[in-house]
């Protein structure tokens, strides 16, 4: 059973470090498709030293009955995490996107997305399951370009890398441009996702960012960006590109 009061929620009755969660972030709208408006809450629990965050847990109270519903994340440690509210499968009803960062050197973050139509949670996206069905290949080419190369959808982009710098040219180019050895780069797992409207026609997207490294994580080479649509069973990917950042 859970309470709230004073930004704090309350379990009980059972003596557990996480019977006592603050609330991080909340939302109005209504996710179970009765016409009444719900709250939808992310709560954890964090030491008054530490940004670090355990135990986030998604919680719905009914508007209709007040009666809450926890759902558990697999995911359930991390920072930052968010709220966001958006239809994203195009049935009239708000869907729950919950975001939260890893804090690790990779960036990534854990995401989820919900339905909650007629009080029955059900999983629409969750990053490690994207993560480990969406496979990419990264290899550094003769002439100073980099081939990124994504498996689903099948498609191959080619990186100038001339805008790295002469500095970083020379460490893995000869004078004539040839790679001096084979280099392989990789693609980070998700580490961005956001709700869009591409369409403008009421149902959103979802935007998903991965970051593509070189030689090592903080050698940054662009973006993967997914935009990904609910299909009536799932999200699959409808646009892609590769972008890399500018030079001032």
């Amino acid at each position: 059973m859970y309470g709230y009061a004073n930004g704090l929620v309350y379990r009980r009755p059972e003596p557990d470090p996480t019977a006592a969660m603050r609330i991080l972030d909340q939302k109005v709208g209504d996710v179970n498709g009765d016409h009444v408006p719900d709250r939808i809450f992310l709560a954890g629990s964090k030491s008054p030293d530490s940004p670090f965050i355990q135990h986030i847990t998604l919680l719905i109270q009914d508007g209709r009955t007040g009666r809450s519903r926890p759902i558990p994340l697999q995911q359930n440690a991390g920072y930052n995490p968010t709220l966001a509210l958006a239809d994203f499968t195009g049935d009239g009803v708000e869907d729950i996107l919950i975001r939260i960062d890893s804090g690790g050197s990779g960036a990534f973050t854990y995401d989820y997305v919900f339905s909650y139509v007629n009080n029955q949670p059900r999983k629409l996206f969750d990053a490690m399951e994207y993560n480990e069905q969406y496979k990419y290949d990264v290899q550094y080419l003769d002439g100073y370009k980099a081939q990124v190369r994504s498996l689903i959808p099948q498609r191959t982009y080619i990186i100038d890398l001339t805008y790295k710098g002469r500095e970083y040219l020379s460490e893995i180019y000869d004078a004539n441009g040839k790679l001096k050895e084979p280099i392989r780069g990789d693609v980070n797992p998700l580490s961005g996702l956001y709700p869009a409207d591409m369409e403008r026609d009421g149902q959103y997207e979802l935007m998903a960012l991965q970051r593509i490294t070189g030689r090592y994580n903080a050698d940054g080479l662009g973006y993967v960006m997914n935009i990904l649509k609910w299909n009536g069973s799932r999200f699959i990917p409808y646009q892609q590109w590769v972008w890399i950042t500018g030079k001032d």
